[in-house]
Protein backbone atom coordinates (compact mmCIF):
# COMPACT_ATOMS: atom_id res chain seq x y z
CA UNK A 1 0.00 0.00 0.00
CA UNK A 2 2.56 1.92 1.00
CA UNK A 3 4.38 1.42 -2.44
CA UNK A 4 1.23 2.43 -4.30
CA UNK A 5 0.58 5.44 -2.37
CA UNK A 6 4.29 6.58 -3.50
CA UNK A 7 3.69 5.93 -6.75
CA UNK A 8 0.48 7.76 -7.08
CA UNK A 9 2.03 10.88 -5.19
CA UNK A 10 4.83 10.49 -7.98
CA UNK A 11 2.18 9.96 -10.87
CA UNK A 12 0.52 12.95 -9.88
CA UNK A 13 3.17 15.59 -9.03
CA UNK A 14 4.58 14.49 -12.54
CA UNK A 15 1.15 15.93 -13.95
CA UNK A 16 1.29 18.98 -11.96
CA UNK A 17 4.86 19.76 -13.77
CA UNK A 18 3.28 18.77 -17.13
CA UNK A 19 0.95 21.18 -16.60
CA UNK A 20 3.26 23.66 -15.60
CA UNK A 21 5.29 22.91 -18.67
CA UNK A 22 2.26 23.48 -21.14
CA UNK A 23 1.75 26.53 -19.50
CA UNK A 24 4.83 28.03 -20.42
CA UNK A 25 5.14 26.38 -23.33
CA UNK A 26 1.09 28.30 -24.10
CA UNK A 27 2.86 31.53 -23.20
CA UNK A 28 5.96 30.87 -24.73
CA UNK A 29 7.47 34.52 -24.59
CA UNK A 30 10.23 36.09 -25.53
CA UNK A 31 9.33 39.49 -24.56
CA UNK A 32 7.06 40.71 -22.34
CA UNK A 33 6.92 44.31 -20.92
CA UNK A 34 4.96 45.61 -18.55
CA UNK A 35 3.96 49.40 -17.86
CA UNK A 36 7.13 50.43 -19.40
CA UNK A 37 7.90 54.10 -18.51
CA UNK A 38 11.01 55.92 -20.24
CA UNK A 39 11.34 60.03 -18.89
CA UNK A 40 13.99 62.13 -19.74
CA UNK A 41 15.38 65.01 -18.49
CA UNK A 42 15.92 68.03 -20.45
CA UNK A 43 17.03 70.68 -17.64
CA UNK A 44 14.58 71.31 -15.53
CA UNK A 45 12.01 69.59 -18.36
CA UNK A 46 10.88 66.27 -18.55
CA UNK A 47 10.26 64.66 -21.38
CA UNK A 48 8.06 61.12 -21.54
CA UNK A 49 8.97 59.26 -24.06
CA UNK A 50 7.53 55.90 -23.07
CA UNK A 51 4.09 56.22 -21.32
CA UNK A 52 2.73 52.99 -19.31
CA UNK A 53 3.71 50.49 -22.40
CA UNK A 54 2.88 46.67 -21.69
CA UNK A 55 3.35 44.01 -24.57
CA UNK A 56 4.29 40.26 -25.48
CA UNK A 57 5.95 38.97 -27.85
CA UNK A 58 5.71 35.08 -28.79
CA UNK A 59 8.63 33.16 -30.37
CA UNK A 60 8.33 32.99 -33.45
CA UNK A 61 6.91 36.23 -34.26
CA UNK A 62 7.64 38.56 -36.44
CA UNK A 63 6.43 41.85 -35.63
CA UNK A 64 6.71 45.64 -36.89
CA UNK A 65 6.82 48.36 -34.61
CA UNK A 66 5.65 51.49 -36.58
CA UNK A 67 5.01 55.63 -35.52
CA UNK A 68 6.07 58.80 -36.15
CA UNK A 69 9.64 61.00 -35.31
CA UNK A 70 9.37 61.52 -31.64
CA UNK A 71 6.32 58.38 -30.93
CA UNK A 72 8.34 56.56 -29.08
CA UNK A 73 9.02 53.68 -31.19
CA UNK A 74 13.22 54.06 -31.23
CA UNK A 75 13.33 54.48 -27.44
CA UNK A 76 11.33 51.20 -27.01
CA UNK A 77 13.50 49.61 -29.61
CA UNK A 78 16.31 50.91 -27.40
CA UNK A 79 15.00 49.30 -24.42
CA UNK A 80 14.42 45.89 -25.90
CA UNK A 81 17.89 45.99 -27.38
CA UNK A 82 19.16 46.33 -23.62
CA UNK A 83 20.64 49.53 -25.15
CA UNK A 84 19.00 51.72 -22.68
CA UNK A 85 16.73 51.06 -19.38
CA UNK A 86 13.44 51.97 -18.56
CA UNK A 87 12.41 54.69 -15.52
CA UNK A 88 9.69 52.11 -14.52
CA UNK A 89 8.09 49.18 -15.42
CA UNK A 90 9.47 45.51 -16.11
CA UNK A 91 11.23 44.29 -19.25
CA UNK A 92 11.35 40.47 -19.55
CA UNK A 93 13.64 38.96 -22.20
CA UNK A 94 13.28 35.12 -22.50
CA UNK A 95 12.61 34.70 -18.33
CA UNK A 96 15.55 37.28 -17.93
CA UNK A 97 13.96 40.52 -15.89
CA UNK A 98 16.06 43.31 -17.88
CA UNK A 99 15.26 46.31 -16.03
CA UNK A 100 17.48 45.95 -12.86
CA UNK A 101 20.53 44.70 -14.40
CA UNK A 102 24.01 46.31 -14.31
CA UNK A 103 25.63 47.62 -17.32
CA UNK A 104 28.15 44.02 -17.70
CA UNK A 105 24.98 41.91 -17.37
CA UNK A 106 23.23 43.94 -20.02
CA UNK A 107 26.36 43.61 -22.37
CA UNK A 108 26.15 40.04 -21.74
CA UNK A 109 22.28 39.77 -22.86
CA UNK A 110 22.95 41.74 -25.67
CA UNK A 111 25.79 39.22 -26.86
CA UNK A 112 24.08 36.11 -26.31
CA UNK A 113 20.20 36.93 -26.91
CA UNK A 114 19.90 39.77 -29.44
CA UNK A 115 21.32 39.68 -32.83
CA UNK A 116 21.07 43.51 -34.08
CA UNK A 117 20.45 44.98 -37.56
CA UNK A 118 20.61 48.56 -38.54
CA UNK A 119 20.03 50.83 -40.98
CA UNK A 120 23.30 51.99 -41.88
CA UNK A 121 25.05 48.41 -42.36
CA UNK A 122 27.89 49.00 -39.72
CA UNK A 123 29.98 46.94 -41.29
CA UNK A 124 34.02 47.63 -41.30
CA UNK A 125 35.29 48.92 -43.87
CA UNK A 126 38.99 47.20 -44.36
CA UNK A 127 37.33 43.83 -43.06
CA UNK A 128 35.84 41.25 -45.07
CA UNK A 129 32.76 39.76 -45.13
CA UNK A 130 33.32 36.59 -42.88
CA UNK A 131 35.61 38.50 -40.80
CA UNK A 132 32.88 41.02 -39.92
CA UNK A 133 30.20 38.00 -39.23
CA UNK A 134 32.63 36.99 -37.07
CA UNK A 135 32.90 39.68 -34.66
CA UNK A 136 29.97 39.16 -32.25
CA UNK A 137 31.66 35.45 -32.11
CA UNK A 138 34.54 36.60 -31.47
CA UNK A 139 33.71 39.13 -28.59
CA UNK A 140 31.82 35.34 -27.49
CA UNK A 141 35.44 34.53 -27.17
CA UNK A 142 33.95 31.26 -29.64
CA UNK A 143 37.93 29.37 -30.64
CA UNK A 144 38.69 30.18 -34.57
CA UNK A 145 37.66 27.37 -36.05
CA UNK A 146 34.42 27.39 -35.17
CA UNK A 147 33.90 30.73 -35.03
CA UNK A 148 35.02 31.00 -38.92
CA UNK A 149 32.44 27.84 -39.54
CA UNK A 150 29.62 29.68 -38.04
CA UNK A 151 30.22 32.75 -39.86
CA UNK A 152 30.39 30.60 -42.97
CA UNK A 153 26.81 29.09 -41.94
CA UNK A 154 25.63 32.83 -41.70
CA UNK A 155 26.51 34.25 -44.49
CA UNK A 156 25.27 30.82 -46.49
CA UNK A 157 21.74 31.41 -44.96
CA UNK A 158 21.70 34.78 -46.40
CA UNK A 159 23.13 33.95 -49.94
CA UNK A 160 26.42 35.70 -49.74
CA UNK A 161 28.89 32.48 -49.35
CA UNK A 162 30.02 33.21 -52.25
CA UNK A 163 30.97 37.29 -51.47
CA UNK A 164 32.63 36.13 -47.73
CA UNK A 165 36.31 37.73 -48.56
CA UNK A 166 34.86 40.69 -50.07
CA UNK A 167 34.92 44.21 -48.52
CA UNK A 168 32.27 45.82 -47.91
CA UNK A 169 33.20 48.60 -50.50
CA UNK A 170 33.12 45.26 -52.83
CA UNK A 171 29.09 44.77 -52.07
CA UNK A 172 26.26 46.54 -52.78
CA UNK A 173 23.63 47.77 -50.55
CA UNK A 174 21.52 45.27 -50.50
CA UNK A 175 24.58 42.88 -50.06
CA UNK A 176 26.14 44.42 -47.09
CA UNK A 177 22.74 44.58 -45.53
CA UNK A 178 22.58 40.77 -46.07
CA UNK A 179 25.77 40.46 -44.35
CA UNK A 180 25.03 42.54 -41.58
CA UNK A 181 22.03 40.25 -41.29
CA UNK A 182 24.29 37.03 -41.30
CA UNK A 183 26.48 39.22 -38.44
CA UNK A 184 22.96 39.50 -36.48
CA UNK A 185 22.30 35.58 -37.03
CA UNK A 186 25.93 34.34 -36.23
CA UNK A 187 25.42 33.66 -32.48
CA UNK A 188 21.92 32.03 -32.77
CA UNK A 189 20.58 34.37 -30.72
CA UNK A 190 16.66 34.20 -29.17
CA UNK A 191 15.73 37.45 -30.75
CA UNK A 192 16.79 39.63 -34.29
CA UNK A 193 16.30 43.74 -33.91
CA UNK A 194 16.18 45.17 -37.26
CA UNK A 195 16.29 49.25 -36.95
CA UNK A 196 14.68 50.59 -40.21
CA UNK A 197 17.01 47.95 -42.14
CA UNK A 198 15.57 49.13 -45.56
CA UNK A 199 16.24 52.93 -44.59
CA UNK A 200 19.09 52.99 -47.33
CA UNK A 201 17.78 50.09 -49.96
CA UNK A 202 16.29 50.49 -53.32
CA UNK A 203 12.80 49.04 -53.71
CA UNK A 204 13.15 45.83 -54.85
CA UNK A 205 16.51 45.65 -51.98
CA UNK A 206 14.25 46.14 -49.58
CA UNK A 207 11.89 43.52 -50.59
CA UNK A 208 14.51 41.10 -51.07
CA UNK A 209 15.93 41.83 -47.50
CA UNK A 210 12.31 41.34 -46.57
CA UNK A 211 12.18 38.04 -48.35
CA UNK A 212 15.08 36.83 -46.16
CA UNK A 213 13.45 38.05 -42.78
CA UNK A 214 10.64 36.31 -43.81
CA UNK A 215 12.30 32.90 -44.66
CA UNK A 216 13.94 33.48 -41.24
CA UNK A 217 10.68 33.62 -39.68
CA UNK A 218 9.91 30.45 -41.26
CA UNK A 219 12.51 28.42 -39.07
CA UNK A 220 11.13 30.07 -35.92
CA UNK A 221 13.49 33.02 -35.23
CA UNK A 222 11.78 35.65 -33.91
CA UNK A 223 12.12 39.27 -35.20
CA UNK A 224 11.28 42.74 -34.13
CA UNK A 225 11.51 45.11 -36.77
CA UNK A 226 11.17 49.71 -36.45
CA UNK A 227 10.30 51.17 -39.73
CA UNK A 228 8.28 53.75 -40.62
CA UNK A 229 7.42 52.05 -44.45
CA UNK A 230 3.50 51.12 -44.30
CA UNK A 231 4.35 48.81 -47.22
CA UNK A 232 7.48 47.31 -45.12
CA UNK A 233 5.55 46.63 -42.40
CA UNK A 234 3.10 44.72 -44.46
CA UNK A 235 5.40 42.03 -45.17
CA UNK A 236 5.59 41.27 -41.06
CA UNK A 237 2.37 39.22 -39.66
CA UNK A 238 1.95 41.88 -36.54
CA UNK A 239 1.79 45.52 -36.30
CA UNK A 240 2.27 48.02 -33.36
CA UNK A 241 1.86 51.53 -33.88
CA UNK A 242 3.27 54.03 -31.23
CA UNK A 243 1.59 57.14 -31.18
CA UNK A 244 2.88 59.76 -28.13
CA UNK A 245 4.63 57.18 -26.12
CA UNK A 246 1.85 54.84 -26.03
CA UNK A 247 0.29 51.72 -27.92
CA UNK A 248 -2.39 52.96 -30.22
CA UNK A 249 -2.97 50.03 -32.23
CA UNK A 250 -1.94 46.41 -32.01
CA UNK A 251 -2.98 44.40 -35.21
CA UNK A 252 -2.30 40.91 -36.98
CA UNK A 253 -1.22 41.98 -40.69
CA UNK A 254 -4.36 40.39 -42.53
CA UNK A 255 -3.86 40.08 -45.37
CA UNK A 256 0.28 39.79 -45.60
CA UNK A 257 2.62 40.65 -48.06
CA UNK A 258 4.93 37.59 -49.44
CA UNK A 259 7.98 38.91 -50.98
CA UNK A 260 9.19 36.06 -52.95
CA UNK A 261 5.70 36.29 -54.64
CA UNK A 262 6.49 40.37 -54.69
CA UNK A 263 9.71 39.82 -56.32
CA UNK A 264 8.57 38.36 -59.14
CA UNK A 265 6.72 41.47 -60.32
CA UNK A 266 9.89 43.65 -60.37
CA UNK A 267 13.25 43.83 -62.64
CA UNK A 268 15.91 42.69 -61.05
CA UNK A 269 18.90 44.75 -60.12
CA UNK A 270 21.66 44.85 -62.16
CA UNK A 271 24.17 45.67 -59.47
CA UNK A 272 23.14 42.64 -57.82
CA UNK A 273 24.21 40.54 -60.59
CA UNK A 274 27.54 41.77 -60.76
CA UNK A 275 29.90 39.44 -59.25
Amino acid sequence: MLIRSSLKIDLEEETVEDKIMESNNMNNNIIKVENLTKVYKVGEIEVHAIRGVSLEVKKGEFVAIMGASGSGKSTFMNILGCLDVPTSGSYTLEGTQISQLTRDQLARIRNNKIGFVFQGFNLLSRTTAVENVELPLYYKRTGTKERRELAMEALESVGLADRAHHTPNQLSGGQQQRVAIARALATNPSLILADEPTGNLDSRTSIEIMEIFQKLNENDITIVLVTHEKDIAEFAKRNVHFRDGKIGSDIIVNPRKIASKVLELLPVNVEEEIV
